[in-house]
């Protein structure tokens, strides 16, 4: 079953609520994710690090066995000063 926007924010959001998360549905068939996450709490961390902390908001959406979330292309930034 393919997961919704809302879903998909609220996820980030509980583990970064700080986070403005930009979604665009790349295949109109809420299957194919881009998810622009902005945060401060990525300040000082690497990307790799920073694209973890989304996976792991993510709570094992994207894995095959259980997963509902097929594909997401990830950009993560820290706020502009």
């Amino acid at each position: 079953m393919a997961m919704k926007e809302d879903e998909i924010i609220a996820l980030i959001k509980d583990a970064l609520p700080d986070a403005v998360i930009e979604m665009t549905d790349l295949a109109g068939d809420n299957d194919h994710w881009k998810a622009v996450v902005t945060s401060p709490a990525f300040i000082g961390k690497s990307r790799v690090a920073q694209h973890q902390m989304v996976y792991a908001a993510l709570k094992g959406s994207m894995d095959g066995a259980r997963g509902q979330l097929h594909a997401l292309a990830l950009e993560t930034q820290t706020p502009e000063a």
